[in-house]
């Protein structure tokens, strides 16, 4: 058997089990990413991999403001209407599923967006744009800092503004892990993509999973804790399984 075979294969076998099941829900991690651009972070030429080397972080290949969704992104949304992608859990805070088309209760941002801020208070969230925020005068607006004089707060009940962005030691969102710990229990495929699965409690979603005795799909080009109790390992770029997956759904359901 080739490895074109094989890879045509897995394809199948993954379009056969989104057709099939009931209750399908994605993980994504930064490598669903990199084919718009952003670097990852733990794959060979990663944000952390440079870094543990002693090497600088690596270019972008696409400038920040001209960063757009790719193929792998538009597949899920492609999901989305077919009615067979019931919830998609990220640890990405770059907005491309949300850009792509994704509904938003649909989504759980487990590490936050870079383009949302999150009142402190009574937990609504908004865009800068809403808002007014001008990150040149205010920053980031990182929990860990200070507030800035005269930077807007919540227009709902007057609260701190923060970014929505989980950094180190910040909790994650709650209301978002609670939906995406109940999806990870109760799906019956999981699409793990382009995740090292090594960031907890993130991770631990996958395990939840397993011990449901859920189909889980990994396809990671990086090694994993769960390449060993995965249902099936793809070892490719997830553009080159996804979108023709999907497409494989889509064929199916015209027919």
């Amino acid at each position: 058997m080739t490895k074109a075979q094989s890879l045509e294969q897995h394809i199948a076998t993954i379009a056969h089990w989104i057709i099939q099941g009931k209750h399908i829900v994605a993980f994504t991690g930064a490598g669903i990413s990199t084919e718009s651009g952003i670097p990852d972070f733990r794959g060979p030429d990663g944000v952390w991999t440079r870094r543990d080397a002693g090497l600088p972080a690596p270019q972008w290949r696409v400038p920040p403001d001209q960063i757009k969704p790719n193929a792998s992104h538009l597949a899920l949304v492609e999901l989305q209407r077919l009615a067979k992608l019931h919830f998609l859990i990220t640890q990405n805070t770059d907005n491309l599923h949300r850009q792509s088309g994704i509904r938003p209760d649909l989504l759980a941002e487990l590490h936050g967006n870079g383009h949302l801020l999150r009142c402190l208070a009574c937990d609504r969230q908004y865009t800068r744009q809403e808002v007014g925020w001008d990150a040149r005068r205010w920053g980031p607006g990182y929990r860990t800092q200070k507030p800035v004089a005269g930077q807007p707060a919540c227009p709902a009940c007057g609260g701190r503004l923060i970014s929505s962005v989980v950094n180190f030691g910040d909790p994650l969102p709650q209301k978002e892990l609670a939906l995406a710990e109940q999806h990870a229990r109760t799906c019956d495929v999981l699409l793990v993509l382009g995740s090292s699965l090594v960031v907890e409690p993130a991770a631990s979603l996958v395990g939840r999973a397993i011990r449901a005795r859920a189909r889980v799909v990994l396809v990671n080009q990086g090694e994993t804790p769960y390449d060993g109790a995965v249902t099936l390992r793809v070892w490719s770029a997830i553009g080159e399984v996804l979108p023709p997956a999907v497409k494989l759904v889509e064929a199916a359901f015209k027919e």
